[in-house]
């Protein structure tokens, strides 16, 4: 007998699970992880409170048989945790109650993809999204902080695309007054190239990025800029609860997406639960406390007992802070201490 599928009081389904598999990464993106704030020799979770490789995929599983049907590995950088191939391997072999596979996803930095796409294709992998915020050199280095060139990530996306890892996705955060003027040569680079470019308005999730409502570029003006060069006509979501809406070029040379939490939040369809390294569920992105699961696998909870604790959690969910963020409400985000975006994966 099938599992029940969850659904939280505003009868939103769980479908997608984002694990974040390290709290380490090896950049130290301005909106991210600033380097002023966290430092190059920040101290990270020591690896015996990570979860392990067999949690994940117990909890994975107890997930899937109540909905979830898209896992995204993500971090801090997800490369990073050694033996990464072996997690994929271990959920590509998971199976839904109607017998099929998870959708597999990674989002990555780029910096470790190139040596690895290959194996983690093998392993089961479907895809991956790569972070490049600009094809302006200068700017890019200055954003990741760590003067890592584009070239590389650009080496990176070529490989992953031919290890099949595709089609690849590229994510673009963009801040006003740093690299919005990147927009338009982001758009001619990969358009008629395969690869899905999308545009991410810049968000405030946890304190240490500095958050401003004027350092947003609303993804509106980041399509029209786009329009004024190379004419786009809208598409349709692929699937109900897709977080990018979608435009395609008029001459037919791929698509476009932008992600617009700030200024049309897409709250009402938010179908995603994160699960952070250290094993606690948060049911949004810009919680403030999640539920420790980790604590539960290691006092010998049961499946049952687990799939009890997710039910309870996602069937109280209410969370929908996008939708109640203006800049006319600056006092949403006061005496909140909202979990960081390298903490819980974005």
């Amino acid at each position: 007998m099938a599992a029940p599928l969850l659904a939280d009081t505003l009868q939103r389904p769980l479908r997608d699970l984002r694990i974040s598999v390290t709290d380490r990464c090896n950049f130290r993106c301005v909106y991210c992880m600033p380097k002023e704030i966290f430092g190059r020799d920040f101290v990270f979770m020591p690896h015996d409170q990570l979860l392990t490789f067999e949690e994940i995929t117990t909890l994975a599983r107890i997930a899937m048989d109540h909905g979830v049907r898209k896992i995204r590995l993500t971090g801090g950088e997800p490369l990073l945790r050694r033996g990464i191939e072996d997690l994929v391997g271990m959920l590509a072999a998971l199976r839904t109650p109607e017998g099929e596979p998870p959708d597999l996803a990674m989002t990555t930095n780029g910096s470790v993809l190139a040596q690895k796409a290959e194996a983690l294709k093998a392993a089961g992998l479907d895809r991956v999204t790569v972070s490049l915020d600009s094809m302006d050199d200068a700017v890019f280095q200055s954003m990741n902080d760590v003067s890592y060139p584009v070239a590389k990530v650009l080496h990176a996306i070529d490989a992953a695309q031919d290890a099949g890892l595709g089609p690849v996705k590229i994510n673009m955060v963009v801040k006003r007054g740093l690299n919005d003027h990147s927009i338009v040569e982001m758009a001619r680079h990969f358009r008629g190239t395969g690869f899905i470019l999308r545009f991410i308005e810049y968000m405030d999730v946890g304190h240490s990025n500095g958050w401003k409502m004027d350092q947003v570029v609303p993804s509106a003006e980041v399509i029209a800029r786009i329009n004024k060069v190379f004419p786009l006509e809208p598409l349709e979501e692929n699937y109900g609860g897709e977080t990018a809406r979608r435009w395609r070029y008029a001459d037919g040379a791929g698509e476009i997406g932008a992600i617009s939490s700030v200024t049309q939040a897409f709250c009402r369809g938010c179908t995603r639960a994160r699960l952070s390294a250290d094993g606690k569920l948060f049911t949004c992105l810009f919680a403030t406390a999640g539920t420790d699961l980790r604590a539960l696998l290691r006092g010998g909870a049961t499946d049952v007992e687990l799939a009890g604790a997710l039910g309870a959690l996602w069937g109280a969910r209410t969370d929908r802070y996008s939708e109640l963020r203006s800049a006319a409400t600056p006092g949403l985000r006061q005496g909140r201490e909202k979990i960081e975006m390298s903490y819980i994966g974005g």
